[in-house]
């Protein structure tokens, strides 16, 4: 039976309709948050309270995106600044499961202190379907903790409300689209909750991060002029990765021993598969010229051919 975006958002705004008192939720400016926010917002009004952690872990200028997004969408969102508290929390942290866990239970602790302020009862969440399945069930095996399940503590002061836990990502954007929500939030390229942090292999510090977000950037920047350029098509989701390990360089006559950055790219559609995009080599050079002239402490990059599976989209 075909999803029907137009049920499933009637279903999801009467059911949230019933929970009596005040909610809290978790917005990072995605497709999927952006969505539960919308339907939330709908069935609560003024008793939802959309919360914006700022973690430093975020893509350049993306707090700011947020924050015009949710105007857009005529949400009120109150940011708050958790750079310093999620940096020393991180301190000492190598195993990607470690970094998810305690980035989710970081974000609890945000958001119990932003609840008790506002006496909420419930914290909403856009978790969908690959969330929890990936973050293992049941009988099924843990491929990856996600932030917004594995992190969870098992006593904590909310009750967590997940209206899209069902819904896979291609769905979650039919909704969007239903809900006449702007295309630039609804279809822009999926983020991971714990940002950053599961794109820097090994420990985070505030200097890798920085190295991370800028080769990003550029990533971002040069498949989107090739992509005005009509040199290829858009992929699904684009990012850069910080490898931990160092390697030798040359830099004028001298050397150097630097970071390495592996540029992934992938076509999906529900995140459960996905095959790694095709970039031109004209633009994979201009990517790497710009990430190595730009970003003195990085000397390789390299491009990631892998297929989810074996592999997953994000490194960790």
């Amino acid at each position: 039976m075909a999803f029907e975006p137009k049920e499933f958002i009637e279903n999801a705004i009467s059911e949230l309709k019933k929970l009596d008192g005040t909610a809290i939720m978790a917005v990072s400016g995605g497709v999927d948050s952006t969505v539960c926010a919308v339907l939330a917002s709908q069935a609560f009004g003024s008793r939802l309270k959309a919360v914006f952690v700022d973690t430093g872990l975020l893509r350049k200028g993306e707090a700011d995106q947020v924050r015009k997004i949710f105007k857009e969408l005529g949400i009120k969102v109150i940011v708050v600044d958790g750079a310093k508290e999620f940096f020393n929390g991180l301190k000492g942290i190598v195993h990607p499961e470690e970094k998810r866990k305690k980035i989710g239970g970081l974000f609890v602790k945000v958001f119990e202190r932003e609840a008790k302020e506002l006496n909420a009862k419930f914290l909403i969440q856009g978790t969908i379907a690959p969330d929890w399945i990936e973050s293992g069930s049941g009988i099924r095996d843990t491929i990856k903790t996600h932030h917004n399940v594995g992190g969870l503590p098992k006593q904590m002061g909310l009750t967590v409300v997940e209206p899209l836990r069902e819904l896979y990502k291609d769905e979650v954007r039919e909704v969007a689209k239903e809900l006449d929500i702007p295309k630039d939030p609804a279809w822009r390229q999926p983020f991971p909750g714990p940002g950053l942090a599961v794109r820097i292999i090994g420990q985070i510090t505030p200097e890798k991060t920085s190295l991370c977000r800028e080769a990003n950037a550029i990533v971002s920047d040069e498949l989107f002029k090739a992509f005005e350029l009509g040199e290829m098509d858009l992929p699904w989701q684009y990012f850069a990765v910080l490898l931990e390990t160092k390697t030798t360089g040359v830099q004028g006559d001298m050397r150097a021993y630097g970071f390495t950055i592996a540029i992934r790219a992938v076509e999906a559609s529900d995140a459960m598969t996905a095959q790694y995009f095709k970039i031109p080599h004209t633009v994979l050079h201009r990517i790497s010229l710009r990430i190595t002239n730009e970003l003195k402490q990085i000397n390789r990059v390299v491009y990631d051919i892998t297929n989810k599976p074996p592999s997953t989209i994000e490194w960790e």
